[in-house]
Protein backbone atom coordinates (compact mmCIF):
# COMPACT_ATOMS: atom_id res chain seq x y z
CA UNK A 1 0.00 0.00 0.00
CA UNK A 2 1.26 3.34 -1.06
CA UNK A 3 0.85 6.65 0.60
CA UNK A 4 2.14 10.45 -0.46
CA UNK A 5 2.76 13.31 1.98
CA UNK A 6 1.80 16.57 0.89
CA UNK A 7 2.83 19.51 2.85
CA UNK A 8 1.54 22.96 2.35
CA UNK A 9 2.85 25.90 3.22
CA UNK A 10 5.85 28.83 1.63
CA UNK A 11 7.61 28.68 5.03
CA UNK A 12 9.10 25.45 4.27
CA UNK A 13 10.67 26.21 1.38
CA UNK A 14 12.25 29.11 2.20
CA UNK A 15 14.13 26.85 5.22
CA UNK A 16 11.93 29.08 7.78
CA UNK A 17 10.55 25.82 9.77
CA UNK A 18 11.54 22.15 9.55
CA UNK A 19 9.60 19.82 8.11
CA UNK A 20 9.36 17.09 11.28
CA UNK A 21 5.80 16.67 10.12
CA UNK A 22 6.36 14.48 7.16
CA UNK A 23 9.24 12.13 9.19
CA UNK A 24 6.43 11.32 12.17
CA UNK A 25 3.98 10.74 9.53
CA UNK A 26 6.26 8.34 8.06
CA UNK A 27 6.88 6.58 11.11
CA UNK A 28 3.36 6.49 12.08
CA UNK A 29 2.53 4.56 8.77
CA UNK A 30 5.07 2.36 8.13
CA UNK A 31 4.03 0.89 11.46
CA UNK A 32 0.67 0.30 10.28
CA UNK A 33 1.72 -1.04 6.72
CA UNK A 34 2.14 1.87 4.21
CA UNK A 35 4.84 2.38 2.21
CA UNK A 36 5.64 6.24 2.03
CA UNK A 37 6.18 6.45 -1.84
CA UNK A 38 7.06 10.29 -1.70
CA UNK A 39 6.81 13.19 0.37
CA UNK A 40 5.75 16.70 -1.70
CA UNK A 41 6.11 19.98 -0.82
CA UNK A 42 4.23 22.85 -2.19
CA UNK A 43 3.48 26.45 -1.37
CA UNK A 44 0.83 28.51 -0.87
CA UNK A 45 -0.86 28.63 -4.44
CA UNK A 46 -3.79 27.24 -5.67
CA UNK A 47 -2.23 25.93 -9.10
CA UNK A 48 0.96 24.21 -7.39
CA UNK A 49 -1.62 22.26 -4.66
CA UNK A 50 -4.61 21.49 -7.46
CA UNK A 51 -0.97 19.69 -9.61
CA UNK A 52 0.52 17.94 -6.17
CA UNK A 53 -2.81 16.12 -5.56
CA UNK A 54 -4.09 15.40 -9.06
CA UNK A 55 -0.18 13.86 -9.75
CA UNK A 56 0.00 12.07 -6.20
CA UNK A 57 -3.74 10.31 -6.76
CA UNK A 58 -1.88 8.96 -9.79
CA UNK A 59 0.55 6.85 -7.93
CA UNK A 60 -1.17 6.18 -4.58
CA UNK A 61 -3.55 5.07 -2.64
CA UNK A 62 -3.35 7.53 0.40
CA UNK A 63 -2.49 11.23 -0.12
CA UNK A 64 -1.82 12.71 3.26
CA UNK A 65 -2.11 16.76 3.60
CA UNK A 66 -0.83 19.35 5.77
CA UNK A 67 -1.16 22.78 6.18
CA UNK A 68 -2.45 26.09 5.22
CA UNK A 69 -6.08 25.35 6.88
CA UNK A 70 -5.69 28.85 9.22
CA UNK A 71 -7.95 31.29 9.04
CA UNK A 72 -6.05 33.87 7.40
CA UNK A 73 -5.91 34.55 3.92
CA UNK A 74 -2.42 32.78 3.46
CA UNK A 75 -4.30 30.09 4.05
CA UNK A 76 -5.94 28.29 0.93
CA UNK A 77 -5.86 24.58 1.01
CA UNK A 78 -9.63 24.23 2.37
CA UNK A 79 -10.74 26.11 -0.88
CA UNK A 80 -7.87 24.82 -3.04
CA UNK A 81 -9.35 21.24 -2.05
CA UNK A 82 -12.85 22.42 -3.24
CA UNK A 83 -12.07 23.86 -6.24
CA UNK A 84 -10.19 20.04 -7.10
CA UNK A 85 -13.36 17.79 -5.95
CA UNK A 86 -15.44 20.75 -7.50
CA UNK A 87 -17.92 21.07 -5.05
CA UNK A 88 -18.60 23.89 -2.24
CA UNK A 89 -18.89 24.54 1.60
CA UNK A 90 -21.17 23.33 4.35
CA UNK A 91 -20.65 24.81 7.93
CA UNK A 92 -20.23 21.85 10.82
CA UNK A 93 -22.10 22.37 14.04
CA UNK A 94 -19.76 20.03 15.64
CA UNK A 95 -16.54 21.39 14.28
CA UNK A 96 -17.74 24.97 15.36
CA UNK A 97 -18.23 23.52 19.14
CA UNK A 98 -14.67 22.89 19.45
CA UNK A 99 -14.09 26.26 17.77
CA UNK A 100 -16.35 27.92 20.68
CA UNK A 101 -14.74 25.83 23.27
CA UNK A 102 -11.08 26.39 22.62
CA UNK A 103 -11.84 30.05 22.69
CA UNK A 104 -13.89 29.82 26.28
CA UNK A 105 -11.12 28.10 27.83
CA UNK A 106 -8.87 31.01 26.52
CA UNK A 107 -11.47 33.82 27.65
CA UNK A 108 -11.87 34.90 24.57
CA UNK A 109 -15.00 35.69 22.03
CA UNK A 110 -14.61 33.42 18.44
CA UNK A 111 -14.22 35.95 16.07
CA UNK A 112 -16.01 36.04 12.25
CA UNK A 113 -12.98 34.93 11.06
CA UNK A 114 -12.09 32.03 13.07
CA UNK A 115 -16.25 31.11 13.05
CA UNK A 116 -15.18 30.14 9.28
CA UNK A 117 -12.60 27.15 10.86
CA UNK A 118 -16.08 25.42 11.19
CA UNK A 119 -16.83 25.80 7.54
CA UNK A 120 -14.98 22.42 5.72
CA UNK A 121 -16.14 20.93 2.00
CA UNK A 122 -19.45 19.29 1.84
CA UNK A 123 -17.86 15.59 0.39
CA UNK A 124 -16.01 15.17 3.14
CA UNK A 125 -16.17 13.38 6.50
CA UNK A 126 -15.23 16.18 9.26
CA UNK A 127 -12.48 14.68 11.13
CA UNK A 128 -12.84 16.81 14.72
CA UNK A 129 -9.82 18.15 16.27
CA UNK A 130 -10.25 18.89 19.72
CA UNK A 131 -6.75 20.20 20.34
CA UNK A 132 -6.87 23.33 17.77
CA UNK A 133 -9.34 25.23 15.79
CA UNK A 134 -8.85 23.29 12.72
CA UNK A 135 -10.95 20.56 11.81
CA UNK A 136 -9.00 17.57 9.89
CA UNK A 137 -10.86 16.40 6.15
CA UNK A 138 -11.18 12.85 4.87
CA UNK A 139 -12.12 12.35 1.64
CA UNK A 140 -12.90 8.90 -0.12
CA UNK A 141 -13.11 9.89 -3.98
CA UNK A 142 -12.40 8.10 -7.00
CA UNK A 143 -10.52 4.85 -5.14
CA UNK A 144 -8.44 7.38 -3.50
CA UNK A 145 -8.59 8.22 0.00
CA UNK A 146 -7.70 11.68 1.10
CA UNK A 147 -6.62 13.00 5.02
CA UNK A 148 -6.11 16.99 5.21
CA UNK A 149 -4.67 17.99 8.75
CA UNK A 150 -3.48 20.96 10.13
CA UNK A 151 -0.10 21.74 9.81
CA UNK A 152 0.86 22.36 13.38
CA UNK A 153 2.20 19.59 15.18
CA UNK A 154 0.76 18.49 18.06
CA UNK A 155 -2.72 19.44 16.10
CA UNK A 156 -1.71 16.69 13.21
CA UNK A 157 -0.58 13.91 15.25
CA UNK A 158 -3.61 14.15 17.42
CA UNK A 159 -5.62 13.67 14.00
CA UNK A 160 -3.23 11.01 12.81
CA UNK A 161 -3.45 8.80 16.37
CA UNK A 162 -7.63 9.62 16.64
CA UNK A 163 -8.87 9.65 13.31
CA UNK A 164 -6.66 9.23 10.26
CA UNK A 165 -4.59 5.72 11.35
CA UNK A 166 -8.04 4.19 12.74
CA UNK A 167 -9.21 4.96 9.57
CA UNK A 168 -6.78 3.68 7.60
CA UNK A 169 -6.65 0.15 9.47
CA UNK A 170 -10.41 -0.17 8.81
CA UNK A 171 -10.49 0.39 5.24
CA UNK A 172 -7.25 -1.00 4.30
CA UNK A 173 -5.93 -4.41 4.65
CA UNK A 174 -2.21 -3.66 4.85
CA UNK A 175 0.65 -6.56 5.07
CA UNK A 176 2.64 -6.56 8.24
CA UNK A 177 6.50 -4.73 7.74
CA UNK A 178 8.89 -5.52 10.28
CA UNK A 179 11.83 -3.19 11.44
CA UNK A 180 15.46 -3.75 13.70
CA UNK A 181 17.72 -0.60 13.82
CA UNK A 182 21.51 -1.73 14.77
CA UNK A 183 23.25 1.14 16.29
CA UNK A 184 27.09 1.40 15.60
CA UNK A 185 29.80 4.22 16.94
CA UNK A 186 32.95 4.91 15.97
CA UNK A 187 33.13 3.00 12.46
CA UNK A 188 32.51 4.59 8.67
CA UNK A 189 29.75 3.37 6.56
CA UNK A 190 31.97 2.28 3.87
CA UNK A 191 34.51 0.13 6.68
CA UNK A 192 30.82 -1.29 7.37
CA UNK A 193 29.80 -2.28 4.20
CA UNK A 194 32.81 -3.94 3.64
CA UNK A 195 32.90 -5.47 7.48
CA UNK A 196 29.33 -7.17 6.45
CA UNK A 197 29.22 -7.59 3.23
CA UNK A 198 29.26 -11.53 3.26
CA UNK A 199 26.09 -11.18 5.53
CA UNK A 200 24.21 -8.86 2.71
CA UNK A 201 25.51 -10.96 0.05
CA UNK A 202 22.96 -13.50 1.25
CA UNK A 203 19.81 -11.91 3.02
CA UNK A 204 16.66 -13.37 2.42
CA UNK A 205 14.87 -12.09 -0.54
CA UNK A 206 12.31 -10.28 1.71
CA UNK A 207 14.77 -8.37 3.53
CA UNK A 208 16.66 -5.54 2.99
CA UNK A 209 19.53 -3.63 4.62
CA UNK A 210 20.05 0.17 4.43
CA UNK A 211 22.84 1.68 5.80
CA UNK A 212 21.89 5.67 7.58
CA UNK A 213 25.07 7.71 8.38
CA UNK A 214 24.63 10.59 10.55
CA UNK A 215 26.97 12.29 12.86
CA UNK A 216 29.34 10.15 14.96
CA UNK A 217 26.84 7.05 14.18
CA UNK A 218 25.59 4.79 11.41
CA UNK A 219 22.76 2.65 12.24
CA UNK A 220 22.04 -0.44 10.11
CA UNK A 221 18.21 -0.61 9.46
CA UNK A 222 16.97 -4.47 8.52
CA UNK A 223 13.63 -4.11 6.96
CA UNK A 224 11.35 -6.98 5.82
CA UNK A 225 7.28 -7.73 5.11
CA UNK A 226 5.45 -10.84 4.69
CA UNK A 227 4.07 -13.59 7.50
CA UNK A 228 4.15 -12.04 10.95
CA UNK A 229 5.61 -15.08 12.84
CA UNK A 230 8.25 -16.20 9.55
CA UNK A 231 9.13 -13.02 9.18
CA UNK A 232 9.41 -12.25 12.91
CA UNK A 233 11.50 -15.72 13.40
CA UNK A 234 13.78 -14.66 10.46
CA UNK A 235 14.88 -11.37 11.86
CA UNK A 236 15.55 -12.32 15.55
CA UNK A 237 18.11 -14.72 13.69
CA UNK A 238 19.82 -12.14 11.10
CA UNK A 239 19.99 -9.31 13.85
CA UNK A 240 21.53 -11.81 16.60
CA UNK A 241 23.85 -12.66 13.42
CA UNK A 242 25.08 -8.76 12.53
CA UNK A 243 25.02 -8.03 15.98
CA UNK A 244 28.02 -10.32 15.99
CA UNK A 245 29.45 -8.91 13.17
CA UNK A 246 29.55 -5.81 14.15
CA UNK A 247 29.72 -6.38 18.46
CA UNK A 248 32.91 -3.65 18.58
CA UNK A 249 31.23 -1.05 16.99
CA UNK A 250 27.19 -1.51 18.10
CA UNK A 251 25.93 0.03 21.19
CA UNK A 252 22.17 -0.38 21.05
CA UNK A 253 19.37 -0.95 19.31
CA UNK A 254 16.30 0.87 17.53
CA UNK A 255 15.32 4.17 19.53
CA UNK A 256 17.85 3.46 22.63
CA UNK A 257 20.76 6.83 22.44
CA UNK A 258 24.70 6.49 23.60
CA UNK A 259 23.65 8.92 26.34
CA UNK A 260 20.98 6.24 27.38
CA UNK A 261 22.69 3.40 27.34
CA UNK A 262 25.92 5.02 29.29
CA UNK A 263 22.78 6.29 31.73
CA UNK A 264 21.73 2.61 32.09
CA UNK A 265 25.42 1.02 32.77
CA UNK A 266 26.49 3.43 35.38
CA UNK A 267 23.08 3.08 37.65
CA UNK A 268 23.10 -0.67 37.12
CA UNK A 269 26.68 -0.73 38.25
CA UNK A 270 25.94 1.95 41.13
CA UNK A 271 28.57 4.17 39.69
CA UNK A 272 28.69 8.08 39.72
CA UNK A 273 30.49 10.55 37.09
CA UNK A 274 31.28 13.24 36.51
CA UNK A 275 33.17 15.52 33.13
CA UNK A 276 35.50 18.22 32.22
CA UNK A 277 35.12 19.85 29.20
CA UNK A 278 37.38 21.92 26.68
CA UNK A 279 36.95 21.93 23.10
CA UNK A 280 33.11 20.49 23.33
CA UNK A 281 31.71 23.17 25.38
CA UNK A 282 29.19 21.90 27.65
CA UNK A 283 28.05 19.46 24.56
CA UNK A 284 28.76 16.40 26.43
CA UNK A 285 26.87 17.36 29.88
CA UNK A 286 24.35 18.30 27.75
CA UNK A 287 23.81 14.92 26.44
CA UNK A 288 24.43 13.36 29.68
CA UNK A 289 21.46 15.48 31.33
CA UNK A 290 19.31 14.91 28.07
CA UNK A 291 18.29 11.71 29.92
CA UNK A 292 15.55 11.64 32.69
CA UNK A 293 16.86 10.59 36.08
CA UNK A 294 20.33 11.45 35.50
CA UNK A 295 20.96 12.56 38.77
CA UNK A 296 21.30 9.29 39.98
CA UNK A 297 24.43 9.49 38.21
CA UNK A 298 25.79 12.66 37.13
CA UNK A 299 27.51 14.44 39.36
CA UNK A 300 28.48 18.02 37.43
CA UNK A 301 30.55 19.38 35.09
CA UNK A 302 33.44 22.26 34.28
CA UNK A 303 34.04 23.56 30.93
CA UNK A 304 37.50 24.53 31.14
CA UNK A 305 38.27 26.35 27.98
CA UNK A 306 41.50 28.12 29.27
CA UNK A 307 44.21 26.70 30.16
CA UNK A 308 44.20 28.59 33.68
CA UNK A 309 41.04 27.27 34.11
CA UNK A 310 41.95 24.01 33.53
CA UNK A 311 44.42 24.34 36.27
CA UNK A 312 42.54 26.39 38.47
CA UNK A 313 39.39 24.24 38.38
CA UNK A 314 40.80 21.00 37.66
CA UNK A 315 44.52 20.99 39.65
CA UNK A 316 46.09 20.41 36.11
CA UNK A 317 49.89 21.33 36.53
CA UNK A 318 50.84 24.45 34.46
CA UNK A 319 54.19 22.79 33.93
CA UNK A 320 52.40 20.10 31.70
CA UNK A 321 49.96 21.94 29.73
CA UNK A 322 53.40 24.28 28.87
CA UNK A 323 54.92 21.01 28.11
CA UNK A 324 52.67 18.84 25.62
CA UNK A 325 49.90 21.61 25.67
CA UNK A 326 46.56 21.65 26.68
CA UNK A 327 45.71 19.48 23.48
CA UNK A 328 47.15 16.38 24.89
CA UNK A 329 47.53 13.21 26.06
CA UNK A 330 48.83 14.00 29.67
CA UNK A 331 46.75 17.16 29.81
CA UNK A 332 43.40 15.71 29.05
CA UNK A 333 43.88 12.62 31.63
CA UNK A 334 45.30 15.25 34.40
CA UNK A 335 41.57 16.76 33.23
CA UNK A 336 39.82 13.09 33.66
CA UNK A 337 41.52 12.73 36.96
CA UNK A 338 40.61 16.01 38.14
CA UNK A 339 36.88 15.92 37.39
CA UNK A 340 36.70 12.68 39.34
CA UNK A 341 38.23 14.31 42.22
CA UNK A 342 36.60 17.74 42.15
CA UNK A 343 33.06 15.90 41.72
CA UNK A 344 33.98 12.94 44.15
CA UNK A 345 32.62 10.80 41.08
CA UNK A 346 33.58 7.47 40.58
CA UNK A 347 34.07 7.94 36.56
CA UNK A 348 35.44 10.82 34.38
CA UNK A 349 35.39 12.16 31.19
CA UNK A 350 37.41 14.48 29.41
CA UNK A 351 37.77 16.61 26.07
CA UNK A 352 40.22 18.79 24.73
CA UNK A 353 40.67 19.57 21.08
CA UNK A 354 41.09 21.77 18.24
CA UNK A 355 37.26 22.01 16.74
CA UNK A 356 38.63 25.10 14.40
CA UNK A 357 38.37 26.59 11.95
CA UNK A 358 41.53 28.25 13.72
CA UNK A 359 44.18 26.74 15.88
CA UNK A 360 45.53 23.58 13.98
CA UNK A 361 48.93 23.39 13.11
CA UNK A 362 51.18 20.54 11.33
CA UNK A 363 51.79 18.20 14.72
CA UNK A 364 47.79 19.20 16.16
CA UNK A 365 45.92 19.65 12.94
CA UNK A 366 42.30 21.26 13.26
CA UNK A 367 40.08 18.63 14.31
CA UNK A 368 42.64 17.00 16.58
CA UNK A 369 40.44 15.78 20.24
CA UNK A 370 41.86 14.12 23.05
CA UNK A 371 39.53 12.53 24.73
CA UNK A 372 40.40 10.89 28.27
CA UNK A 373 38.74 8.84 30.93
CA UNK A 374 39.10 7.92 34.34
CA UNK A 375 37.20 5.01 36.27
CA UNK A 376 38.36 2.58 39.18
CA UNK A 377 40.45 0.69 37.00
CA UNK A 378 42.74 3.61 35.90
CA UNK A 379 43.41 6.54 33.83
CA UNK A 380 43.75 6.57 29.54
CA UNK A 381 43.30 8.66 27.14
CA UNK A 382 42.90 8.55 23.14
CA UNK A 383 43.29 11.02 19.82
CA UNK A 384 40.90 11.17 17.52
CA UNK A 385 41.14 13.06 14.38
CA UNK A 386 37.33 14.77 13.36
CA UNK A 387 38.01 17.05 10.35
CA UNK A 388 37.52 20.80 9.98
CA UNK A 389 33.71 21.08 10.54
CA UNK A 390 33.47 22.75 13.98
CA UNK A 391 30.08 21.52 15.28
CA UNK A 392 30.19 17.92 13.62
CA UNK A 393 33.82 17.88 15.48
CA UNK A 394 32.02 18.67 19.13
CA UNK A 395 29.00 16.29 18.38
CA UNK A 396 31.11 13.32 17.45
CA UNK A 397 33.86 13.74 20.15
CA UNK A 398 31.21 13.81 22.78
CA UNK A 399 29.55 10.91 21.44
CA UNK A 400 32.68 9.10 21.17
CA UNK A 401 33.62 9.67 24.61
CA UNK A 402 30.28 8.15 25.72
CA UNK A 403 31.48 4.94 23.83
CA UNK A 404 34.61 4.94 25.51
CA UNK A 405 32.83 4.98 28.72
CA UNK A 406 30.42 2.37 27.59
CA UNK A 407 32.68 0.19 26.58
CA UNK A 408 34.94 0.28 29.36
CA UNK A 409 31.95 0.09 31.72
CA UNK A 410 30.89 -3.26 29.86
CA UNK A 411 34.08 -4.85 29.02
CA UNK A 412 34.54 -4.14 26.06
CA UNK A 413 37.33 -1.84 26.06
Amino acid sequence: MLAEIITIGDEILIGQIVDTNSAWIGQQMNAVGFKVHQITSVSDNREHILAALKEAAGRVQVVLITGGLGPTKDDITKKTICDYFNVGLRFDEEAYKDVEHLFKIRGREVTPINRLQAEVPVNCITMYNRVGTAPGMWFDEGGVIYASMPGVPHEMKYLMEKEVLPRLKERFETPFILHKTLLTQGIGESFLSEMISGFEDVLPANFKLAYLPSAGAVRLRLTASGNREEVTNTMNKLVAELSDLVREYLYGYDEDTIQEVVGRLLKDKKLTLGTAESCTGGYLSHLITSIPGSSEYYMGSTVTYSNESKTALLDVPADLVIKFGAVSEEVVKAMAEGAKKKFNADCALATSGIAGPGGGSPEKPVGTVWIGISTPAGTKAKKVLLGDNRLRTIEVASMTALNMLRKELSGNA
